[in-house]
């Protein structure tokens, strides 16, 4: 049995992420200790919780410890699973505003690896602190996994803010059939997009949040291609927004913020804009919360990829090491600049 210690590096929850997503897909059962150790709230959450029992669902794996506030869990892959026929159309409910997309970034690459087809209604939160809002999964990640071989589209049918969350997405995840190594390493000028949302709010939040965000990215010389400010139903009242850029030339930068009780709809946007302005500026072809999204993936492409990135986080170095020390991936990261790093991964492939 793999044994992963959840405190190393960043101690965070991508290294239980990335220890389950390794596991089914070699086959090979894991421990994981002192899970979020280094957190103030360390243990699982209930969206981690969600995703181990959605695992254990598709796949017959045998779970153990797998409740909200535990430190360690037992996760039984092994080989020779399959996915049961009668599981290919799923619905999974998170509970209250535990986040959908932090669940997706385990599940999209494990069901697609693995070569399977799979359509999945979550019920939780799409829009939540301490993680991507759903709008960034469906218009950044998913533009740059398609680059890597792994499609699925989404439908938000409604939006989960905090605290209620009872947000509802719809997800068809399609099987894998070839792999591709990626070279992100060319920044060009890619005028953003802005997606602007709120539920149970006036219609002047998402607009002033958007006006915003184009006022600060205008103040740098960036202009926004197309805009859009949208008010959609939700049980709790809530906001996000995201500036983002894709291409396919391989640039994918994307930067967004959640709205909050007395924080005003102006510093939301600004936020946002400001995390843009950051990494465009950097000439980055892919955002730093990209990067730790990518590596996983590209761990099992054969072959050498490259991406440009503006900043090398702990989360990035912490999420290379685990892969490296469980998959055999390789790495080295070269310094151009000092906001302009060049990553290099050489995958294990498993298909």
């Amino acid at each position: 049995m793999i044994l992963v210690d959840g405190s190393m590096g960043e101690g965070g929850g991508q290294i239980l992420r990335s220890a389950l997503t390794i596991s089914t897909l070699l086959g090979e059962p894991v421990e994981v200790i002192n899970i979020r150790s280094n957190r103030k709230d360390p243990g699982l959450k209930q969206q981690h919780v969600s995703t181990i029992r959605l695992l254990s669902r598709l796949f017959n794996i045998s779970i153990e410890n797998a409740i909200v506030g535990a430190k360690w869990i037992k996760f039984k892959a092994h080989k020779n699973m399959e996915i049961d026929p009668e599981n290919n159309k799923l619905v999974t409910d998170i509970g209250t505003a535990g986040s959908i997309p932090l669940l997706l970034q385990t599940i999209i690459p494990i069901i697609a690896i693995f070569k399977r087809n799979l359509t999945l209604r979550i019920q939780g939160g799409t829009d939540v602190k301490f993680s991507p809002t759903i709008d960034y999964i469906k218009y950044v990640l998913r533009d740059a996994f398609s680059k890597i071989g792994i499609t699925f589209c989404i439908n938000v049918i409604k939006r989960g803010f905090y605290p209620n969350g009872q947000g509802i997405v719809d997800v068809e995840i399609r099987k894998v059939s070839e792999l591709h190594a990626i070279e992100f390493c060319n920044f060009k000028d890619i005028q953003p997009n802005i997606i602007s949302i709120a539920s149970k709010l006036p219609r002047h939040v998402p607009d002033r949040q958007i006006g915003y965000a184009i006022t600060t990215l205008e103040k740098r010389g960036i202009r926004s291609i197309s805009h859009k400010s949208v008010i959609e139903n939700a049980e709790s009242p809530g906001s996000s927004i995201l500036v983002y850029s894709t291409s396919e030339s391989g640039i994918y930068l994307g930067a967004d913020s959640i709205g909050e009780k007395g924080i005003k709809a102006e510093t939301i946007g600004y936020k946002a804009a400001t995390k843009f302005i950051s990494e465009y500026e950097s000439h980055a072809c892919i955002d730093q919360f990209l990067a730790d999204m990518l590596v996983l993936p590209l761990s099992f492409v054969n072959g050498e990829s490259r991406f440009k990135i503006s900043k090398i986080t702990s989360h990035l170095i912490t999420n290379l090491e685990l892969i490296k020390n469980i998959n055999g991936l390789k790495y080295s990261i070269d310094k151009v600049t000092d906001d302009e790093f060049i990553v290099s991964i050489i995958g294990h492939p498993i298909i």
